[in-house]
């Protein structure tokens, strides 16, 4: 009788979840807690700035809207579950833990009833608690103000790579975006629609650009640098100019171009000026480069073949090996020590992200194990290794990094208003942390270009600059591009022919160029950190524009 009893309640219970294909959730989410949600779940809406849940209203959505090079675009998607919940409907027989690293949204944006971009977002983003607990998503798509290159700016930024930019001429459209859930297995499973919307768009992303009506920057002496007088081609700046100012170039700041030692061009753009003291981000890394040549060049490190073991008692780390005891200066300037540390790969152990929250960056980057490489040798982009670089340096070097660098560098080339970041046992942060004015920059480059001689001085050697100008690695994924001792190597086109640079590059879109063929040093400084144009539009910029105007 009581199994018989038992037995009903089962199927009473559980039938109309098996008959509906429901299953019960697996993790407790924050629930819909507003009028405005609990009408309009599965739906999408859209905004022009961002609006906090707590203030926003129905009024706030756009009934229509003007896609321009300055205008932002943020969504709001209103669901009935979390992704967690909505994934373990698709894998039942899995953890919330292995669902969200297996797991995520699928978005879909059409253009005119047509499908341009469709992406399986990658696990990790948004966050786990995050999956487990919202029912809503208000994140921005363009950001041009605030953007920092997350991960739903990065899935639009992908839409416009990759169809979107053809796709959304001059005109009229209607954008439509989809969500679903999507879970990667042994096979892949999409589930159904989440939540849709669609906003009627007026494209303008093609202004008319009159070159004529803008004025270049009177470029005036600096310390270390005359004006220089041979001409170029100023229609060409005025249109790279009038680009930026319309933002079809976005977050440039400062764009500088010494030819033959002398100033030719100077402009600044989004509030910046001749004083303004840019972060340049991985920039900073080639500064290390040239403390390291300097360091051996006064015998305070014998040469690029002293190994770590020389410097650190690796017993007190984690993962001591032979291996690692043998790693060599040469291999941290060239980026291709055995560390099992990749910055382009986020499940890699030694990924930088992993190393800022820890309260000691040396023993982060020494803990790390070793991880032999195919081929072996190869180079593998890993910012801890220059952290290892700099703490080195700050060791061996009179008066530490700090001191040392002001006298050696920064004071022969009459660079005085700098500021360093630093690491959390301050010491200067070779990551990437120094900053400086565009024109400061530019002699730091023109030094390079002079074979390591300022004013008569040989400030650095001239075979460290050769050998940091060298192509020691080949980096990988990329075609003709080339590392030396923490600067990097490529070609950049204008029409038929090539133009070589060794350079300094940081996230944002920061470069100092040095040309090998040309009597050129250019710097272009943007603050574009995270955003996957960053890069790319500063190569159009030098080939479309720059180096056109400006080459022999």
């Amino acid at each position: 009788m009581i199994k018989s009893v038992r037995l009903a309640f089962f199927v009473s219970t559980c039938f109309p979840l098996l008959i509906l294909g429901q299953v019960p959730d697996i993790v407790a989410t924050e629930g819909i807690a507003t009028i405005l949600h609990k009408n309009n779940v599965g739906n999408i809406f859209f905004t022009n700035k961002r609006i906090p849940f707590a203030t926003l209203t129905g009024k706030d959505f756009l009934q229509s809207y003007a896609l321009t090079n300055k205008s932002d675009l943020f969504f709001v998607a209103y669901f009935d579950n979390s992704l967690t919940n909505y994934l373990h409907r698709l894998a039942p027989g899995l953890t919330a833990d292995s669902l969200v690293k297996k797991g995520n949204y699928q978005f879909t944006l059409l253009v005119d009833n047509k499908l341009i971009y469709q992406s399986n977002l990658l696990p990790g983003a948004p966050y786990a608690r995050i999956q487990d607990t919202a029912t809503s998503i208000n994140r921005p798509l363009i950001d041009n103000a605030n953007g920092t290159g997350s991960w739903s700016e990065s899935f639009w930024n992908r839409f416009i790579s990759k169809g979107g930019d053809s796709a959304l001429t001059d005109g009229e459209h209607v954008l439509e975006m989809q969500i679903r859930p999507y879970i990667k297995t042994d096979t892949l499973i999409v589930g159904d629609i989440l939540a849709r919307g669609r906003l009627p768009v007026q494209v303008l992303r093609h202004p008319r650009i009159d070159a004529s009506k803008i004025s270049l920057n009177e470029v005036r002496p600096y310390n270390g640098f005359a004006v220089s007088k041979e001409d170029f081609d100023k229609d060409k700046i005025r249109l790279l100019k009038a680009n930026i100012n319309e933002g079809v170039f976005k977050k440039i700041s400062s764009v500088i171009v010494i030819k033959n030692g002398s100033m030719l061009v100077e402009e600044y753009f989004n509030g910046a000026n001749r004083n303004t003291l840019h972060d340049p981000r991985s920039v900073g890394k080639s500064f290390a480069s040239t403390i390291t040549g300097m360091a051996i060049r006064d015998g305070f490190i014998k040469n690029v073949e002293q190994r770590l073991k020389e410097f650190y008692t690796l017993a007190n780390f984690s993962n001591q090996s032979p291996e690692k005891e043998s790693i060599t200066i040469r291999e941290l300037l060239t980026m291709s020590s055995i560390f099992d540390g990749d910055d382009q790969d986020y499940q890699s152990p030694g990924n930088e992200e992993n190393m800022y929250p820890t309260s000691d960056w040396v023993k982060f980057a020494l803990d790390l194990p070793v991880k032999q490489t195919n081929p072996p040798g190869a180079w593998h982009y890993f910012t801890a290794g220059v952290i290892i670089m700099g703490d080195i340096l700050n060791k061996q070097v009179p008066g530490g990094l700090e001191t040392y660098a002001s006298r050696k560098l920064f004071k022969p080339l009459g660079i005085h208003n700098y500021k360093w970041q630093y690491t959390p046992q301050h010491i200067p942060n070779t990551a990437g942390g120094i900053q400086m004015n565009a024109l400061d920059f530019a002699k730091y480059g023109q030094l390079y270009k002079n074979g390591g001689t300022w004013n008569q001085q040989q400030i650095i050697a001239k075979n460290w600059v050769e050998a940091s100008f060298s192509k020691q690695k080949k980096i990988v994924g990329r075609e003709n591009e080339s590392y030396g001792y923490l600067f990097w190597n490529k070609s950049f086109r204008v029409g038929d022919k090539s133009y070589e640079a060794f350079y300094a590059a940081g996230n944002g879109g920061n470069y100092i160029l040095v040309f090998k063929d040309q009597p050129l040093v250019i710097v272009i400084t943007a603050t574009a950190y995270g955003q996957p144009y960053a890069h790319a539009q500063v190569a159009k910029m030098l080939s479309e524009f720059i180096l056109p105007a400006v080459v022999d």
